[in-house]
């Protein structure tokens, strides 16, 4: 293919949040980025409390222990907060693009055997095919990373343009 294939997209919000909010992605507390982290963050709540309904019964050899948990708090609760930042900007970020792909009266991608084009309000960013690093193609979405990141749902496109999009991919770039 040495002519250049013009794909149009056609931009609805709700097929990109589809993808980039799945999963829970966007929740601050349970997105896999900080499911795990508030989990044990409420385990050591739990076992703080518990320590200190108990701490008439301890020993004073044994009070060092409710500051060992007090410490284990503070630092889940770092992480926690540290976690929730990351969510909380990357949804910003996100919710920032998909506002600017809503208003968008053109964005399509123009590909051939030596460049990825995206052309979004007549601004074209202009790839070569080994700028990509990695791609990921599913029932859903097609995703590429190299220097510029991109995501595109397979509902933003024609069946015919989705499968001309992920075979020239599969083709241009090595994993």
């Amino acid at each position: 293919m040495t002519e250049e294939k013009v794909i149009p997209l056609n931009v609805d919000r709700k097929n990109f949040e589809e993808i980039y909010f799945s999963n829970k992605q966007g929740s601050l507390f349970f997105s896999p980025t900080t499911k795990s982290k508030t989990i044990t963050t409420l385990i050591v709540i739990v076992v703080f409390f518990a320590v200190l309904a108990f701490k008439n019964q301890l020993s004073e050899k044994n009070v060092g222990i409710l500051y060992f948990i007090s410490f284990l708090f503070l630092l889940c609760a770092v992480y926690l907060s540290l976690g929730i930042n990351k969510v909380s900007r990357w949804k910003k970020q996100v919710n920032s693009y998909l506002k600017t792909l809503e208003n968008a009266h053109r964005y399509e991608l123009k590909i051939n055997d030596e460049h990825f084009k995206v052309n979004l309000n007549n601004e074209e960013e202009i790839s070569e095919w080994r700028d990509f690093k990695y791609y990921e193609i599913t029932n859903d979405f097609i995703s590429l990373e190299g220097n510029y990141n991109y995501m595109f749902p397979k509902k933003s496109m024609t069946e015919k343009n989705y499968t001309l999009l992920k075979q020239t991919i599969k083709k241009n770039i090595d994993q």
